[in-house]
């Protein structure tokens, strides 16, 4: 058995899904289906599935949603359901976490009251990808997403971001988003974890370039880790690194993340998340501990509205209980009591 290097953490997870339908066109989708082509997730069926998954050790519910456009008369609609859904997860005693494209600030606002933290991803901060992969995707526009960052620290929301990797991006690309989550944090101290996600190539998506070069990702979690502030932890998604020994490099370029892990990867439906049997049989014997977290940062339970914090230490104290551990401490960040 090798020496202890440290612990990995992951989330215990399930993904519900209101609809698939999304306005854009991301041409390496595998994901999304037409506007109108499909009934949408209802409370009832909602219900079924949770209570199925709630002996399982669920924590988190994923929220994760096509886009409706914001000016669609569905929206409405669309965004009642997906706070209705937030609401259900709660009342059976899970942690919603909501993941639904660009929202309105108000949307924003009223989604904190239901979410213990929140996530967009950035994907990359260069326009050059509107010419190609985005060309039909107007919510991947850079400052528009870029402004759900700043918006989610301006309202004190726990937040997850993070990049595609291999898009057609440079180096120097992934670096200058890496900078402006920095940035970003830097002024609000909300961003909770960035996820590094390889391009994979999927079976429904338009788009056919190659998977993400393993080297070049393994580069780009050590650049990330040297430029994001240490409290942001570095996720990496362990069903797209197709080899065990690119997980453990990443792993020692600065990775301690893994993600949601739950049945299914709505998002790479072709490629299934290893079991957590699995993933500890490769990284036991090389020093590292996996152990689950909550979708929520200890750091960040005071930022919560009071009515979720009561939530989240319970299951702070159920997770602790099934370890042994004591529960962390909320080590100091910037007070948001008035948001």
């Amino acid at each position: 058995m090798a020496a202890f290097r440290g612990t990995v953490t992951y989330s215990p997870a399930y993904t519900l899904v209101p609809t698939y339908e999304c306005f854009n066109r991301c041409a390496y989708c595998n994901f999304r289906a037409e506007p109108g082509s499909q009934e949408w997730l209802t409370l009832e069926e909602a219900r079924d599935r949770l209570l199925q998954v709630r002996p399982r050790g669920v924590r988190e519910i994923l929220i994760l949603s096509g886009e409706v456009h914001p000016h669609s008369p569905q929206r409405p609609a669309w965004f009642e359901r997906i706070y209705e859904l937030c609401e259900l997860s709660l009342s059976l005693g899970f942690l919603p976490h909501t993941n639904a494209g660009p929202l309105l600030r108000p949307e924003m606002q009223r989604m904190k009251d239901v979410n213990v933290s929140m996530g967009l991803m950035l994907e990359q901060v260069t326009p050059k990808l509107l010419e190609t992969v985005h060309r039909h995707a107007p919510s991947k526009q850079p400052e528009v997403r870029l402004e759900q960052l700043r918006w989610a620290g301006e309202l004190g929301i726990p937040f997850t971001t993070g990049l595609l990797i291999g898009l057609g991006e440079t180096m120097a690309d992934r670096q200058e988003t890496l900078e402006a989550i920095a940035q970003i944090h830097n002024q609000w101290g909300h961003i909770q974890e960035v996820i590094l996600q390889p391009h994979s190539l999927g079976s429904q998506q338009l788009w056919q370039g190659a998977s993400a070069d393993a080297a070049a990702f393994v580069e780009t979690v050590a650049i990330a880790r040297q430029i994001l502030p240490p409290a942001i932890a570095v996720q990496i998604p362990p069903n797209l690194l197709h080899r065990p020994e690119i997980l453990l490099q990443c792993l020692e370029a600065g990775a301690r993340d893994l993600g949601g892990l739950g049945p299914r990867d709505e998002v790479n439906p072709d490629y299934p998340h290893p079991t957590v049997a699995a993933l500890d049989e490769i990284l036991r014997p090389q020093g590292w501990h996996l152990t689950p977290r909550l979708p929520v940062y200890a750091a960040y339970d005071p930022w919560l509205p009071a009515s979720l914090q009561a939530p989240v230490q319970a299951h702070r104290q159920s997770l602790a209980q099934a370890s042994g551990a004591i529960a962390p401490a909320k080590t100091s960040l910037p007070s948001h009591s008035h948001k």
